[in-house]
Formats: structure tokens, C-alpha cells, sequence
């Protein structure tokens, strides 16, 4: 597909990003940066609250949005980024910044302090079904999930232009599982995103069909497949710099090596493991050091110093 990201607007109806209003909230003083929480409106008018992470006593190299994982705790979500609860491989939020990187990680719709009846990261009995709902609903009416997501993603990349002081040749997105596949359709579709890392995440529709894999929910988009897959949407992001992240044993990015193989140029690099879906500590280690890397990259392409 020659313009994935005009295909992807037309077919979802999904407007340009537009500058948004922030409420900035407490700060509070970590080892080696701060986190903010802020909050700023959706496209329905709903809040989106969001972790902001600044490094402390440096300029910013750039700046990162990490979208969350799912993992089906719903209760988690930019907390997890945060390194306050649930999976340390997923605390990429103080790792970056301790890096000089700023980071912004919001709650996704239906997660953590986006679900409908409750805040906080305590699970509750009702969760999964406010997340099916969150499609569902939409699919009434005739709109997507996919539209609600990918716009809440354009706008979290716009919050982090204006507030995190950073050079927009210097930022990009990242996340791992559902967080990856929030990267990757964003990545093809926004040009802000200047590089994109995406972990565990990446695998054709027709093996996941065939395999009898889940899809986020957020896929779910009538005949999609008939028109789009994964390498179509790492196509799209080059000649971006992308980071695909992938283990053998892994049924969410079983054949990541040959939708990689699919796409010409050499702007990904892959990391393939011979592990299963969740990440550990070598796997978070390599994102870490990536993304640091081409946060620092001149503006030609080369290597920060």
C-alpha cells in the first residue's frame, strides 16, 4: 500500500491532531527526575490523565510517549510505566528520564484511571467488560475503537511536544504488547513520530487467524485485513527508525522475522528472542539503550554524542 496513513485517516475518519489544553497536577521528586500527573481532554470530552516524567538537572535529549501494556490487568496502566506497580520490565518511564529522556505515559481508554465505574489500580469484577464495551458501543453507532485510540495516542504525542521542552526532531513512541501495537498504528499514520519501538506486538493478521490468536480490540475493524497487515504499517513508518521486538515463543509476534523480512530498507532493527511474550530484564535493557539512542540522534540521521 503506497499511503497508509491517508488510507487509515479516510477509513477511520480520523481527524488531524489538534493542540489540547493541559492541567498540571502534583509534581513529585524521584531518584533522578520528576513525575507529574497531568490530565487533559479527549475527543469525547473525557479526561485522559497521564504521567509526565522529566529529567533532573539536564536538558532533555527528547522525549518518548510509552503507551501501557494490557496483560488484562486493567487496573494497570501509566502506573505500571511508572515503575509503581505490577511488572519492573515494564517501568520504562524512570528509566528513560533517569536518561535524560522526558516521557509522558497515559492511561489508555478503560484502563487503570480511564475505566468507567472505578479509579486506581485495584482490580474490579466489571473491567474487561468495560473494555469490550468501549468497543462495542462504538460499533453501534458506527464509529471505532481504533479511532478513539489512535486519536487519544495523536494527542498524548502533542502534550508532549508542548510541555516536555524537547527538540520534535527528538521524540517518538514506543510500548510493548497492547502499548506495541498502539506504537505501531501510530507510528504509520503520525509523522511527529520521528522513531518508533515496538515490542511484541508485530505479526500478520493471517497468523494470528490461523493460530487462533487474540487481537487487541482496538483491530477489530471491519475488513481491515482485506486492505492492510503488519508490514504494511512498518513500511509506512520508514525510513523512521523502528525497533521490532519479538521472541520465538512469543504467539503475539510468532513470525515478527519475516514480517520484518517483507519490508524494504534498512531503517528497523530487530531483536529477536528465543523467549515468550513478556518482557525481562534483557529485552527492556535493549529498548532502554534504543531509545536513548536515537532521542540523542542528529538531526541527519547520526549518532548524538
Amino acid at each position: 500500500m503506497d499511503d497508509v496513513a491517508t488510507f487509515l485517516r479516510d477509513r477511520l475518519g480520523l481527524a488531524a491532531p489538534v493542540d489540547v489544553a493541559v492541567t498540571r497536577g502534583a509534581v513529585e521528586a524521584c531518584d533522578g527526575y520528576d513525575r507529574e500527573r497531568i490530565e487533559y481532554p479527549g475527543l469525547e470530552g473525557d479526561p485522559i490523565p497521564a504521567f509526565l516524567f522529566t529529567p533532573h538537572g539536564r536538558a532533555p535529549r527528547g522525549g518518548v510517549v510509552v503507551f501501557h501494556q494490557h496483560n488484562g490487568e486493567f487496573h494497570f496502566g501509566k502506573s505500571e510505566v511508572a515503575g509503581l506497580v505490577g511488572d519492573p520490565c515494564q517501568a520504562f518511564g524512570p528509566a528513560l528520564a533517569r536518561a535524560g529522556l522526558v516521557v509522558l505515559a497515559p492511561d489508555s481508554i478503560s484502563f487503570e484511571d480511564r475505566r468507567a465505574g472505578v479509579r486506581g489500580v485495584e482490580p474490579d469484577t466489571h473491567d474487561w467488560l468495560q473494555h469490550y464495551n468501549a468497543m462495542s458501543y462504538r460499533l453501534l453507532q458506527g464509529d471505532l475503537l481504533m479511532r478513539k485510540c489512535l486519536d487519544d495516542a495523536q494527542r498524548a504525542l502533542g502534550v508532549l511536544l508542548q510541555l516536555g521542552g524537547v527538540d520534535p526532531r527528538r521524540v517518538g513512541v514506543a510500548g510493548h504488547s497492547y502499548g506495541g501495537t498502539t506504537a505501531l498504528y501510530h507510528a504509520a499514520l503520525d509523522p511527529r513520530c520521528r522513531f518508533a519501538a515496538i515490542s511484541g506486538a508485530v505479526c500478520s493478521l493471517a497468523t494470528r487467524q490461523r493460530e487462533g490468536t487474540g487481537i487487541v480490540l482496538f483491530e477489530a475493524v471491519p475488513g481491515l485485513a482485506r486492505d492492510l497487515d503488519h508490514h504494511d504499517l512498518l513500511a509506512a513508518i520508514g525510513p523512521r527508525p523502528a525497533l521490532v521486538v519479538s521472541g520465538t515463543q512469543d504467539k503475539y509476534s510468532r513470525d515478527a522475522d519475516a514480517v520484518v523480512a517483507r519490508v524494504a530498507g534498512d531503517f528497523i532493527t530487530a531483536l529477536r528472542v528465543d523467549r515468550g511474550h513478556a518482557l525481562d530484564p534483557e529485552r527492556f535493557d535493549a529498548i532502554v539503550e534504543w531509545i536513548v539512542a536515537q532521542a540523542g540522534a542528529d538531526a541527519d540521521g547520526g549518532s548524538g554524542a
